[in-house]
């Protein structure tokens, strides 16, 4: 996620610039047969383009509202995540008590289950970005050379690459060796681990340490992040329909490769040396239009890895801490910090 107020000259032209190039060539090029050339019977009329392009700012702003529209459900999703564990966190602490129980166990013992079930639910978190950061096929990094090239790139200066801790490392720490052992094979992790909080919950309900209650509400709250972890999963394996993400780009490309035919006449009719002024102003048309594409492009996918994307690691990190906290442990991890103005 961009956390800077504005974008500055380099961050544009590290998003867009290069595709400004091929732009200023192609409209330079098209200006060059129309001065020395006699091909004037390519060139048109700017009213069929300026139609063209009316049809395409509608069509690419449609696609726009809908991949903005992803990002910010997958903001709301987490953000009811993290609303979630810190009620997951309060009750776990609160409900696992000694009241129903003859033998009551120690202070430490309960520290211990509390401490159980915190852990693990922390180990849900990072699981489950780690599973929404798996790459799709159409997502950028799985592209053609050059679209997936320039994609992993960016990831590594501008997305996942700025986090230096590994999601591995961090489950190993919160799990038990037997329970690493249990996931290993399994195909959805996240989805097993809260199925182990609700059979750890059903052992807590035979000891007695919950009542058939608070054992219900307990797993509600396990129901609920089934719901957050299956939203999600909707957002990154369905994608925004192709026929509006793929058109729209063609639409774009249509326009781009029309657009110097009708603005070079223009200007030509205003005399030779009014002729090359067309080549700044149509690229910069051109650019605008581009831009407009690249956003939603590079917004529909809110799970990728790249600077667009929710924090979800500093989201974890902060449930992480709050739940630590709860625990009364010192000893927290540091939150995550921006670098270069992004916050993964």
């Amino acid at each position: 996620m961009y956390i800077t107020k504005n974008f500055g000259i380099k961050g544009i032209w590290g998003f867009s610039g290069h595709h400004m190039i091929w732009i200023v060539l192609w409209c330079s090029a098209v200006t060059a047969i129309y001065a020395f050339t006699d091909y004037k019977w390519l060139f048109i009329p700017w009213q069929p383009v300026a139609i063209v392009g009316t049809a395409v700012a509608f069509y690419v702003g449609f696609k726009n509202n809908q991949s903005y529209d992803r990002l910010w459900e997958a903001r709301k999703i987490w953000g009811a995540i993290v609303n979630s564990s810190r009620s997951w966190g309060a009750a776990s602490r609160s409900f696992v008590t000694n009241n129903l129980r003859d033998e009551k166990l120690s202070a430490k013992e309960l520290h211990e289950i509390h401490k159980d079930l915190i852990y693990r639910h922390i180990a849900w978190l990072y699981v489950l970005r780690q599973q929404l950061l798996i790459p799709t096929s159409w997502e950028h990094v799985n592209q053609g050379r050059l679209i997936g090239n320039y994609a992993k790139r960016r990831a590594k200066v501008a997305g996942v690459g700025l986090i230096d801790e590994e999601t591995r490392d961090i489950v190993l720490d919160l799990l038990s060796e037997g329970e690493i052992d249990n996931i290993t094979d399994v195909k959805n992790i996240a989805t097993q681990l809260i199925d182990h909080q609700s059979q750890r919950l059903k052992d807590l309900n035979s000891r007695k340490l919950i009542d058939d209650y608070r054992h219900v509400q307990l797993q509600k709250i396990l129901d609920d992040f089934y719901i957050h972890q299956g939203k999600c999963e909707r957002i990154k394996k369905f994608p925004l329909p192709r026929q509006y993400a793929n058109m729209s780009a063609i639409f774009v490309g249509i326009f781009i490769f029309l657009l110097p035919f009708a603005t070079t006449s223009i200007f030509g009719t205003l005399g030779i040396e009014r002729l090359w002024i067309s080549i700044p102003v149509t690229s910069c048309v051109a650019w605008l239009y581009l831009v407009m594409e690249l956003v939603g492009d590079y917004s529909e996918n809110p799970f990728e890895g790249l600077g667009n994307d929710i924090p979800m690691m500093s989201l974890c990190r902060t449930i992480e801490i709050d739940l630590r906290e709860m625990l009364g442990e010192t000893n927290l991890p540091p939150s995550i910090e921006a670098k270069n103005g992004i916050l993964m």
